[in-house]
């Protein structure tokens, strides 16, 4: 489209980076209270701090000026208008602040003005009426909406909020964060007020308070109504005189898997498989489980107090794996036997301990006989026998014979699950039975629009249906018991489904963890910290590569994670249980048995036949979702794409091709010039998938205009003097320089600069080599990172990371996450770094190794994996320790790196004396001091490398 003027946003500038990050990061820590993320668990959410920032800022209009537009104020007064933007954003991201009526008024009206500046500039467009309109700000869309926290924070800044996805349940969650809840504001609770409550009908509810509050009235007459079928089999239990006898409620079963003993003479007994004795190990309240052999049975009994030294593992053999000891012989029961028997169907279950309530403190009981029988007596009358795939990513279950979703719940759990997912329709009727009663009129369902009696009645279904899943979360075999807190832990605290080998049962029917009544109440305190006096959202299923909804909006998205999480199959867990009491109300998106998967965009081997071919599909998929963005957004506001990968291993031989740069290629493929990146630390609370001990702590924001179509090509020597010429000033922002408007730290820095330097690779149609082949997006990356650590270009990826991570913190450790960011930057990784021999990183933090840490008998001529960055801090410590000799002995072993080592070591003591590293300083001196004695011995030893002096 021509001859549309489009003011540079204040994203493709500035941000106060450091500020929207410590949001993030304290946003996802425990405690903060009820947040929007708890209505239905989602995995990986973007922090609401972070999207509202970068939707902020992709919308107001940068300050600087623009003289090909008329527009703009000189540097200085841009620097402090950019600096009162700031503010805002300072304010708007803090948590406190989320539902602040006054931040949020001064964001809109920011937003509107710039809008209003940008139709100005406009006006005299042909299509002027219909794309640029001053009275009416454009709408968004997110087409991968997953937990919603982009869709909900557009429409908490004032936007008409869209939001589709392929995922049912998706589509379910951010139907009750931005559909459902304007429909109901500020209208009055209707539900039977519990005997005992405070609240009344005089009290004045705004807001979502009402919705909320039913939400909690009809929680608990569900699971009172439940108890009238299912009572028996959650008995109370008789407790012992020393815990004041009488009758008890029972918080949680704890259970083991048994299998038959490998060894024949016990070979007719079923053996526990349990890793943990412990029950509780909280300072004066120890419990612990012990066996007790009698021929050839046995029991469990509780003790209170320390297990013996050495038992506290159960029958756990090793750290590691699924390898256990028989308990009756002692031999070994292999992971490969148990995976056998799993397969054969012939894993069972004992009953470890019972944990009641003992008045004011929790009670360990000996498992009885008839609380085991009761349990294995319960029969479903229907349980979501749905197959899942066995090769999921992230799945582990399926290798011991649990192959649909209902093995993963006792019979008990799945007759008490399932009786609630009946009640949710009963429940659905009430509702709308109890608000024909108050003067509602019927209106139509939800799926049609409506907002009276039927629609509010679907609406608590589907939160009473969210609680359920919050329950079936923690009823399953697959939860763990905690004996530092004394709780069951859920199934998703990580995006994998793993194998537990002793498991708690929760009682569902009381208000403990893993009840339904909590499950209910935690919803509604979720619910009621939505916003409320916002514009109209709406929620719908659809792929991102062929949708339509996109046309004329603005676009901010978080798209699947190239082979992190397979989205897809994990929801299935939740699918089967909301599709009982939903399908009736949105029969479309609960139509299929589990959700739909051929065409989720995520590089899954085992579904698309071989790494290779889903990387292809992952590219092809993904370019034509971007080609839809890039044809259809909005054309007066760039579009923002979230972004997270753990980057491959490197080596000095080169990259493979990661996540990262196949997601920049299907980028630019579909037509999207890249003019900013932006690293976001807002991963805190996740493990991705094979990371480990050390947490994937950042996204990266990308910022994205359509490419002009008259695009032409550019050779690589030019590209790279333009990069040279341009980046500079980019980078002067980006670290404070003359105007002082960006915190970008440095370890930051190698990632945001991406963003000004993919900018000019993206905006040509192909950067063209000498051979005339376009230039690939990792050499373009490669380059830009070269241009920013200008003057050290033969250093290797490795060495460049760890100059830069010095400069940030010396010797001293820092957080995984920082150099997560500054690893992908750089073309390495974490885990290459430590393989490499230069840097420590556990617990969470990574530090670079001293001189004096690394090994005495290193070999360069037998190490083919040798960072500049090694080879001078082995010289430094060999020159320390032993001298000139054996410094140059090592030196004789890589002669090809003397001049880079001289060159590494000058660049280092220039930092450290701006630094004021007096000590980090005389290493380097005393180095370039001796490197004409080390040299010489060098040469004595046969090998003859770079021979230049040094000026010292």
């Amino acid at each position: 489209m021509q001859n549309i003027k489009t003011p540079k946003k204040l994203i493709e500038v500035a941000l106060p980076l450091d500020d929207i990050n410590e949001a993030c990061v304290y946003e996802k820590m425990p405690g903060i209270g009820a947040h929007p993320r708890g209505i239905h668990l989602w995995w990986a959410r973007r922090p609401l701090a972070a999207a509202r920032a970068i939707l902020f800022a992709q919308m107001v209009n940068d300050p600087g000026y623009e003289r090909s537009m008329g527009r703009g104020v000189n540097k200085e007064r841009a620097k402090i208008e950019r600096e009162r933007l700031f503010q805002l954003i300072r304010g708007l991201v803090k948590w406190e602040n989320t539902n602040d009526q006054n931040l949020l008024a001064q964001a809109r009206e920011e937003i509107r003005k710039s809008w209003q500046e940008t139709c100005e500039l406009n006006k005299a467009h042909p299509d002027a009426a219909t794309l640029f309109d001053p009275t009416r700000v454009p709408a968004f869309h997110d087409p991968f909406g997953g937990g919603g926290a982009l869709p909900l924070e557009a429409q908490r800044l004032g936007l008409d909020s869209n939001s589709s996805d392929l995922n049912p349940v998706a589509v379910m969650i951010n139907k009750a964060m931005i559909e459902i809840p304007p429909k109901f504001a500020n209208k009055e609770p209707i539900g039977p007020i519990q005997k005992g409550s405070s609240l009344g009908r005089t009290i004045q509810f705004t807001g979502n308070q009402g919705l909320a509050e039913d939400i909690r009235r009809y929680g608990v007459w569900l699971i009172d109504e439940a108890l009238k079928t299912v009572a028996s089999f959650y008995p109370v239990i008789e407790l012992p005189a020393q815990y004041g006898g009488g009758k008890a409620p029972v918080i949680a079963w704890l259970w083991t898997r048994t299998v038959k003993s490998p060894n024949p003479a016990f070979s007719h007994v079923e053996v526990p498989l349990v890793s943990n004795y412990i029950i509780s190990n909280k300072a004066g309240k120890e419990a612990y489980i012990h066996p007790v052999i009698s021929g050839a049975a046995y029991t469990f009994e509780v003790r209170e107090g320390k297990p013996p030294n050495g038992t506290e593992n159960g029958t756990k053999s090793g750290p590691r794996g699924a390898n256990f000891l028989c308990l009756m012989s002692g031999s070994p029961i292999s992971a490969d036997y148990i995976r056998d028997e799993g397969k054969a169907g012939r894993i069972g279950t004992r009953l470890l301990a019972i944990v009641a309530e003992g008045g004011r403190r929790r009670v360990y009981l000996s498992p009885t006989e008839e609380h085991e029988f009761v349990a294995k007596s319960a029969r479903p009358t229907w349980k979501p026998e749905v197959p899942f795939f066995q090769q999921a990513l992230g799945f582990r279950v399926g290798n011991y014979g649990i192959s649909n979703w209902a093995d993963l719940f006792t019979s008990r759990q799945l007759v008490g699950l399932g009786t609630i997912s009946e009640l949710v329709g009963k429940a659905k009727e009430k509702v709308r039975a109890d608000a024909s009663s108050v003067g509602w009129p019927d209106g139509n369902g939800l799926a049609d629009g409506g907002s009276g009696a039927i629609a509010y009645g679907e609406a608590l279904a589907v939160y009473l249906a969210f609680a359920l899943d919050r329950c079936a979360d923690f009823s399953n075999t697959c939860t763990r018991w905690v004996p530092g807190n004394q709780k069951v832990m859920n199934l998703f605290g990580k995006q994998t489904v793993s194998m537990t080998w002793d498991f708690p049962e929760a009682n569902i029917f009381l208000e403990t963890v893993g009840g339904y009544v909590p499950a209910a109440k935690y919803v509604a305190d979720c619910v009621e910290t939505l916003p409320w006096n916002v514009s109209s959202g709406h929620a719908s299923q659809a792929d991102a590569a062929n949708n339509s909804i996109t046309q004329g909006k603005v676009v901010s998205t978080d798209p699947p994670y190239y082979d992190n999480i397979g989205y897809s199959d994990l929801s299935d867990f939740f699918y089967v249980w909301l599709r009982q009491p939903l399908r009736g109300i949105f029969p479309d998106l609960f139509a299929t048995m589990a959700v739909p998967k051929d065409d989720e965009l995520v590089a899954t081997p085992a579904r698309h036949g071989g790494k290779e071919k889903a990387e292809a599909f992952f590219l092809d998929g993904m370019t034509k979702a971007m080609h839809r963005l890039a044809e259809q957004a909005h054309v007066a506001f760039p579009t923002t794409i979230y972004y997270a990968f753990k980057q491959s291993e490197t080596t000095d031989l080169g990259t493979g091709n990661t996540g990262w740069e196949t997601f920049l290629e299907a980028v630019i493929r579909a037509g999207f010039a890249i003019t900013g990146t932006w690293p976001l630390r807002s991963e805190q609370e996740f493990r991705m998938r094979g990371l480990g001990a050390n947490a994937l702590a950042s996204s990266i924001v990308l910022v994205c205009s359509k490419r002009d179509v008259t695009a032409e090509s550019i050779s690589r020597r030019d590209f790279l003097r333009e990069l040279k010429s341009d980046l500079a000033e980019s980078v002067e922002l980006m670290i404070g320089g003359a105007d002082g408007i960006s915190p970008v730290a440095p370890v930051d820095l190698a990632q945001a600069v991406i963003g000004p330097g993919m900018a000019i690779f993206s905006k040509y149609s192909a950067v063209l080599e000498a051979d005339g082949s376009p230039m690939t997006v990792h050499t373009a990356l490669t380059l830009i990172n070269r241009m920013l650590t200008e003057g050290v270009d033969e250093f290797d990826s490795n060495t460049q990371f760890c100059l830069a991570w010095f400069d940030e913190f010396g010797w001293d450790a820092g957080e995984f996450g920082k150099a997560d960011v500054l690893a992908r930057a750089k073309g390495t990784g974490v885990e290459g770094l430590k393989e490499s021999g230069v840097v420590s990183a556990f617990g969470g933090k990574v530090r670079l190794l001293k001189p004096a840490d690394y090994p005495r008998d290193w070999d360069p001529a037998t190490d083919n994996r040798t960072p500049v960055w090694e080879a001078l801090h082995q010289l430094i410590r060999a020159l320390r320790s032993d001298g000139e000799a054996v410094a140059g002995g090592l030196l004789a072993g890589m002669p090809q790196r003397a001049e880079p080592i001289r060159n590494l070591a000058y660049r280092l003591y220039t930092l450290c004396e701006r630094k004021g590293w007096a000590e980090e300083a005389r290493a380097y001196n005393e180095l370039i001091s001796s490197w004409t004695g080390i040299e010489v011995a060098s040469h004595e030893k046969g090998h003859f490398g770079s021979q230049s002096k040094l000026d010292i």
